[in-house]
């Protein structure tokens, strides 16, 4: 590991990030950072902070920077459905062994409403995909 800090610092917000670019080449040897972008993950945006122009250095980092979290988020969503399948496992074994009844009471309507909508939801989208291939 070297100690250099990267060019670029991403302050992610919840559609995006603000882009900074990462000096320490100053006479105090101090860390500094000035933004020059925003990005929307949403929309597709990069656009420059206030008047500045982003170079074509900057643009290609920061594309390569959303190409990388647009993966990392698609992988963390895929993880939280893994998760979903664990817990809902979980969740029937703690309803057949250990529930209370009055436990049972407080979730059960709300379990099967959400059990129906899930069920719902990826029968139709199998069957369509069924009818496509």
């Amino acid at each position: 590991m070297t100690g250099e800090l990267p060019d670029y610092y991403y302050r992610i917000r919840e559609n995006g990030a603000a882009v900074f670019r990462v000096d320490t080449e100053n006479r105090q040897r101090r860390i500094e950072m000035e933004q020059i972008a925003v990005v929307n993950m949403n929309k597709g945006e990069i656009k420059p902070h206030g008047d500045r122009e982003l170079s074509p250095e900057d643009k290609k980092e920061i594309s390569r920077w959303v190409a990388e979290r647009k993966a990392l988020l698609a992988m963390r969503d895929i993880d939280d459905i893994h998760r979903a399948v664990d817990y809902m496992n979980i969740t029937t074994q703690w309803a057949q062994s250990k529930a209370s009844p009055e436990q049972l009471d407080e979730v059960t309507d709300s379990l099967l409403l959400a059990m129906h909508d899930l069920r719902t939801v990826l029968v139709r989208k199998k069957a369509d995909r069924l009818m496509k291939g």
